[in-house]
């Protein structure tokens, strides 16, 4: 239990860990252990409804390094990565959804995150030899996620975006999107 706890420690801290450029100011907070919405809306002076509303958050349970969005400027304007930042890279592909609320999901992606007990992550199932798992990437219309999952269907330039809720999942559909790699 504790090495599966330190894996999954480690996982956010690769992923929210380390913002870069703009994004990475006073308009977003890094969880640590015992905070809460309540107090997080305090300290930034904002509402609990706001914090909810900015982050799309489903539930109040939070994850010790979970980036949460704490101001309205960061919420209107999602940072997009410059394409000139050195390694990154921008990719055209078919996005799905895919949930684990459904009977029978185990909720376990292939780096070992368990979705059904952090339904707020974003994470992204990928193609291995496309994008390499545990990238953080940009995917337009979802936002900052990690590569953190592959799929038999996930071949070539298809991704699937984690969504926690089956109507939403079945609402994103089929489109096609691009996906900054960031690292």
């Amino acid at each position: 239990m504790k090495k599966l706890l330190i894996g999954f420690s480690s996982i956010l801290l690769l992923l929210f860990g380390s913002a870069t450029g703009a994004f990475a100011s006073s308009n977003t907070y890094n969880v640590k252990s015992k905070d809460t919405l309540f107090g997080i809306a305090k300290s930034n002076r904002v509402s609990v409804k706001d914090l909810i509303r900015w982050n799309h958050l489903t539930s109040d349970n939070l994850a010790i390094n979970q980036v949460l969005i704490v101001s309205s400027s960061a919420s209107n304007t999602v940072p997009k990565p410059s394409p000139a930042t050195k390694g990154v890279k921008t990719l055209t592909v078919t996005a799905t959804a895919y949930t684990v609320s459904c009977q029978g999901c185990r909720g376990i992606t292939s780096l070992g995150i368990n979705l059904k007990k952090n339904p707020n992550l974003k994470v992204i199932s990928v193609d291995p030899h496309l994008i390499k798992l545990g990238t953080k990437v940009y995917v337009e219309g979802y936002g900052y996620a990690i590569a953190g999952d592959k799929g038999r269907a996930i071949k070539g330039n298809i991704i699937d975006v984690f969504i926690p809720s089956q109507k939403r999942a079945l609402n994103w559909g089929r489109k096609t999107v691009k996906v900054t790699i960031l690292n």
